[in-house]
């Protein structure tokens, strides 16, 4: 399964979102867009697996954030059943910004997408 398949498992069944949102935001006199992973009632939430790749998860969660006036929130997806620097270097700096840490793996989010 690819990243954006665990998102949108994670989005619908466990926070009740919309995966794959898209924000228009003005910057420069141009017009940019950012992609948020999941935009529930109350949070917008950045997700993806632990690798290097989710270091920026915190900034996009808390730009999010301010541009549509929702808590921020980052999900690691676990890979390999531990906590390893990646995730410990995440968890680490959502804790000091007060951001909302969740990891799930991903044999949990299977189980969901197949109802057991």
């Amino acid at each position: 399964m690819y990243e954006s398949h665990f998102i949108a498992i994670m989005c619908g069944l466990v926070f009740g979102g919309e995966p794959e949102v898209t924000r228009a935001f003005s910057a420069g006199y141009d017009i940019h867009r950012i992609r948020i992973d999941c935009v529930s009632e109350t949070h917008v939430i950045e997700a993806g697996r632990d690798t290097r790749s989710s270091l920026d998860s915190i900034q996009q969660a808390l730009f999010a954030g301010q541009l549509t006036g929702k808590a921020p929130m980052v999900v690691l997806i676990d890979t390999d059943g531990r906590e390893g620097a990646i995730e410990f270097r995440v968890r680490t700096v959502a804790e000091m910004l007060g951001v909302e840490y969740r990891v799930f793996t991903q044999e949990a989010l299977v189980r969901m997408a197949l109802g057991s």
